[in-house]
C-alpha cells in the first residue's frame, strides 16, 4: 500500500497490524496516515482546501441551497468531501485539522460571497485574510497571502461550481472569521504578513503529528542506509527526483531529532529557511532582513550561507546539504 499524498510505501507488517477495514481504506485514499502499530492518524484539510470549499458552496448556492459537503480537488489530485453550507450566494466552511492538535488555525471559519459576472473568475480577499506588507521574492506588496497551490485549488473549485450552476463567471469574496486575531498565533508577522491569516496548502491536507507518529518517522530514519532528510512537501517532491536511490523522509522541524540517529549516506535537502535556521540559529542576526526568503539572491545570503554550510559540514563530516529553490533547482550545496 502506497500513501497517495506522500508516496511512502507502507511495510507489510504495518498493514497487517491494522485490522480495521475502514481504517485501511482511509489510509488507501489519503485521508489518514498508518503507523507501525497498525493505528491511524487522520489528516485534516488546509486553509486552502477550506477556503475552496466555502467558495464552491457559495457559487453552488446561487442555484440551490447547499448542506452537508462539497467535493474539492486537492493540489495532489485527490478529490475529497469537505463540510460546507451555502445559501443565496453565501458559503461557509470550518477548517478540520484531523489528528493534529497543534494546528493554530483549527476550526477557523471561512466565508465566501458569490455573485454572477459576465465572464471568468474574480477573487477578492476580505477581512481576516493576510496581506503582504513587506517585499518578498514571490509576492507583491499589498497582495493577499494566498500561496499559488491554494489559489489554484480555489480557482478550480469555483470553475467546477460555475459549470455546474450554468453561469459564465463569478466574483467571489473570501474572508476568514477572526482571522486577524488567529494570525497573532502564527509566524505571519515575522515574514511580513499582516491583517490576517495566510491561505496555504501545497497538498491540500494537514499532516497529523504526535509523539507516536514521530516515533514512526524516526524508526524509518534510523533503519535507512541511504537517507535524505527533508523539511517540507516541496523538498520531498524534488528530493525524490534528485536522489531516487535514497529513502527520502519528511521530518519537518524535527530535523534536530532525526540527524543524530541517521546513519550511512545522509543528505539534508529542501528549501533554505528551516535548514539554515537549524544549522545556524543566528543566521539572520544583524543582517537587516526579517526572513531568509527575503535574503535569497543577495550577496549577503551568499556570504552567510556559504559560511554557515562550511562550518556545519566541518562539524558533521559525511552529511551533505542541498538547498533548493521552489522550482527544484539547486541554490547551494555542501560539502
Amino acid at each position: 500500500m502506497i500513501d497517495p499524498v506522500s508516496g511512502f510505501c507502507y511495510p507489510a507488517s504495518w498493514i497487517s497490524a491494522c485490522t480495521s477495514v475502514e481504517a485501511r481504506e482511509a489510509v488507501k485514499v489519503g485521508l489518514a496516515v498508518l503507523t507501525a502499530d497498525g493505528t491511524i492518524r487522520k489528516r485534516g484539510f488546509t486553509t486552502g482546501t477550506t477556503a475552496a470549499a466555502a467558495s464552491k458552496a457559495a457559487v453552488l448556492s446561487i442555484k440551490s441551497q447547499i448542506t452537508g459537503t462539497v467535493t474539492i480537488m486537492t493540489p495532489v489530485g485527490i478529490r475529497v468531501s469537505v463540510e460546507a453550507q451555502g445559501v443565496n450566494g453565501h458559503g461557509i466552511s470550518q477548517k478540520y485539522s484531523g489528528d493534529y492538535p497543534g494546528d493554530v488555525t483549527a476550526g477557523i471559519t471561512f466565508h465566501a460571497s458569490a455573485t454572477p459576472v459576465a465572464n471568468g473568475i474574480e477573487i477578492t480577499c476580505g477581512e481576516g485574510i493576510g496581506i503582504w506588507k513587506r517585499k518578498n521574492p514571490r509576492y507583491q506588496i499589498g497582495s493577499p497571502a494566498i500561496s499559488p497551490p491554494a489559489l489554484s485549488e480555489i480557482q478550480n473549485a469555483i470553475t467546477e461550481a460555475i459549470t455546474e450552476v450554468g453561469i459564465p463567471g463569478a466574483h467571489v469574496i473570501i474572508s476568514a472569521e477572526n482571522g486577524k486575531a488567529i494570525a497573532t498565533h502564527t509566524l505571519n508577522a515575522k515574514i511580513g504578513v499582516e491583517e490576517g491569516i495566510s491561505v496555504l496548502g501545497s497538498t491540500g491536507f494537514v499532516e497529523p503529528w504526535d509523539d507516536h507518529l514521530e516515533e514512526t518517522v524516526m524508526e524509518r530514519v534510523s533503519s535507512a542506509q541511504k537517507v535524505v532528510l527533508t523539511t517540507g512537501r516541496i523538498g520531498l517532491m524534488h528530493a525524490r527526483l534528485l536522489f531516487p536511490t535514497h529513502e527520502v523522509i519528511l521530518v519537518g522541524s524535527r530535523l534536530g531529532h532525526a540527524l543524530p540517529i541517521a546513519k550511512g549516506e545522509v543528505i539534508i535537502c529542501g528549501l533554505p529557511a528551516l535548514i539554515l535556521k537549524y544549522i545556524n540559529p543566528k543566521f539572520l542576526d544583524d543582517s537587516g532582513y526579517d526572513s531568509i526568503e527575503e535574503m535569497i539572491g543577495t550577496d549577503e545570503f551568499d556570504h552567510r550561507s556559504d559560511e554557515s554550510l562550511s562550518h556545519f559540514c566541518e562539524q558533521h563530516p559525511g552529511v551533505h546539504i542541498v538547498l533548493l529553490s521552489r522550482e527544484g533547482s539547486i541554490i547551494k550545496e555542501a560539502p
